[in-house]
């Protein structure tokens, strides 16, 4: 998978400065009003990245619902729907009491939200301003987050999150199809703060580095750390399950970096017979899981383990053995939690 990112990532070199150029424009015409920016009557908080792939924007999305519901305010997660087959204009997921769409239906990652997050409601559209308009007069959301919204400028925001994945951070620093860059680092300056979520022992140098130059570059701008807390495993029950009685597994997900859910999965102690990476976003159907299930029993597996992205959509199929869901929340400081809150309330 790398080899074919670094090969793109060459081929696509002079474009690089093209998409750039295109990304700075765009950025001009909504600054100045040619492109209209949708203002919202409710606070709005958006959360996105600058750099293609994961950086953990779902932890961090569930983490800012759950801090706003805990404070008193009713809040709305608004996304895109990527992957889902609904396609209207506004699509509910849940109304905060009952889930309306299917995995399949939301995408997996609203879908996730939806599940985790009861009291929220959470709705889907490619015009984002749409499903916002409509948590806040229907759903009496008076907070809305956007899932994934850097980029998406025609909903104006009252906080802007920039995520980095701790390990990756910027790649190349290229802007695509030359790197992982989606637009010039000089949209940061759109940021109100950043967060490098993934922080573990191994990878605490290289982002504190990091942080010292987003601060050094945007020293008006908060930069946090988030560390990645152990995953906790559960039974198809629901159940916690001790990772000293797991049995031989066989694992498999379709996330953006699946190399680092089996490294976590080995300093968990389980003992992994297979791993198979799979497509982010991959549409999981009774055909494939039954092949998977095949290949982990010859492979001496007795049960399997998946993320929980992957077992909205894997979870809704029959398997012949066991499927064990691994989850993890962002671990964000305090302060981050105070920041938040504090803006919202001048706002």
């Amino acid at each position: 998978m790398k080899t074919r990112l670094d090969l793109l990532f060459l081929l696509g070199r002079p474009l690089g400065p093209v998409y750039g150029m295109v990304m700075k424009i765009r950025t001009l015409f909504y600054r100045h009003g040619i492109f209209t920016v949708h203002q919202m009557g409710v606070p709005v908080i958006s959360v996105g990245n600058l750099v293609l792939g994961g950086t953990g924007k779902s932890p961090m999305v569930r983490h800012l619902a759950r801090l706003l519901q805990s404070s008193g305010f009713r809040p709305a997660v608004i996304s895109r729907g990527y992957g889902g087959m609904a396609c209207e204009a506004v699509n509910v997921v849940s109304d905060g009491r009952s889930l309306l769409l299917n995995a399949m239906q939301a995408g997996d990652e609203p879908f996730m939200l939806a599940k985790s997050l009861p009291g929220v409601p959470v709705l889907t559209g490619s015009k984002r301003r749409l499903p916002a308009a409509r948590a806040e007069k229907e759903q009496g959301a008076d907070c809305l987050v956007l899932d994934d919204a850097f980029q998406h400028l025609a909903v104006g925001r009252d906080i802007n999150i920039v995520l980095f994945d701790s390990t990756a951070l910027t790649g190349n620093s290229r802007i695509f199809p030359a790197g992982p860059l989606r637009e010039p680092s000089s949209a940061l300056r759109r940021a109100d703060c950043f967060v490098l979520t993934g922080t573990t022992g191994a990878n605490t140098k290289q982002a504190t580095k990091f942080a010292a130059r987003l601060r050094e570059q945007f020293p008006e701008k908060q930069v946090f750390l988030a560390r990645r807390k152990q995953y906790q495993l559960y039974s198809e029950a629901g159940e916690v399950v001790s990772c000293e009685d797991v049995p031989a597994a066989a694992a498999f997900c379709g996330i953006a970096h699946p190399e680092r859910f089996e490294q976590s999965l080995k300093e968990l102690g389980i003992s992994l017979k297979l791993f198979t990476a799979l497509p982010d976003h991959f549409t999981y159907t009774q055909k494939s899981l039954q092949t998977f299930c095949k290949k982990a029993g010859e492979a001496g597996a007795e049960v399997l383990i998946t993320t929980e992205k992957d077992i909205v959509k894997a979870g809704e199929l029959e398997s012949s053995l066991p499927i064990f869901t691994a989850r993890f929340e962002v671990a964000l400081p305090k302060a981050f939690d105070r920041y938040i809150l504090e803006k919202l309330q001048k706002k």
